[in-house]
């Protein structure tokens, strides 16, 4: 598996919902990546630790930016990695992260491009 489509990214509202996909992916020893639908929106969310991983900084690097150019349109990112916390509506950390979004579309959408970087073997240590 290289990345989730939109349709197949795990939405759950309840905390047992949430529990429910993290024990899925744990049996299975797959990060998570989901959304979960909160009071004011919905949240993206990815989690290496029940696999005992996490990102390399380059690959961590690599989805702040696609995160951020997602977000503004730019296709060119000069940030400072310790600054862009404030441009994606959230953080992103090399065990497990949360993103915001308005829509649940646009959610599954952006965890469906997270997921690209967060499945790839190749970007743990």
């Amino acid at each position: 598996m290289d990345h989730l489509a939109p349709a197949n990214v795990p939405t759950y509202e309840t905390r047992e919902e949430g529990r429910d996909v993290w024990e899925r992916c744990a049996d299975r020893r797959l990060p998570v990546v989901a959304v979960r639908d909160a009071r004011r929106g919905f949240i993206v969310r990815y989690d290496l630790q029940h696999l005992d991983r996490e990102l390399t900084p380059r690959a961590l690097q690599g989805m702040r930016e696609r995160v951020r150019m997602y977000r503004t349109g730019d296709t060119d990112v000069e940030a400072h990695p310790h600054s862009q916390a404030v441009g994606l509506g959230g953080e992103l950390g090399p065990v497990s992260g949360d993103v915001h979004e308005a829509t649940a579309e646009r959610a599954r959408d952006l965890a469906s491009r997270l997921s690209v970087t967060v499945l790839d073997r190749d970007n743990w240590r």
